[in-house]
């Protein structure tokens, strides 16, 4: 598997309080000790409040939803094959969008790693 660290998909800072945690964060720990990566925590930001992707009625509008969603505030990234976790993948457009941002951050190569991946017609 490429890669040189993980970083997870982030929650809105409300969102992320009223769940209590984030999933991905959990699983890109737990995967970056199963197989001795690091996990770059905090450089990717959700910025815009979005509703959740599982209430958008085509792919357009979750790219629409996710648009400019993301930020990179951290040079770590810099030169690096990143894993970017996710739980769940319906159509690649939150990915998509968090691996803009890292790549703004230069981000070498951004691969999306999903616990599932839901079936969207």
């Amino acid at each position: 598997m490429p890669g040189e660290a993980l970083v997870c998909v982030p929650l809105h800072p409300r969102r992320l309080r009223e769940r209590g945690y984030n999933q991905s964060s959990l699983l890109a720990k737990e995967l970056g000790k199963s197989i001795d990566l690091p996990v770059i925590e905090d450089c990717l930001i959700r910025v815009k409040q979005a509703q959740p992707q599982v209430r958008a009625v085509d792919v357009e509008e979750r790219r629409r939803n996710v648009a400019d969603a993301f930020v990179c505030r951290d040079e770590k990234v810099g030169g690096k094959q990143i894993i970017l976790i996710d739980d769940v993948c319906t159509s690649g457009a939150t990915l998509e969008s968090c691996a803009a941002a890292l790549k703004r951050k230069d981000a070498t190569s951004v691969w999306g790693l999903t616990l599932a991946r839901e079936i969207y017609s």
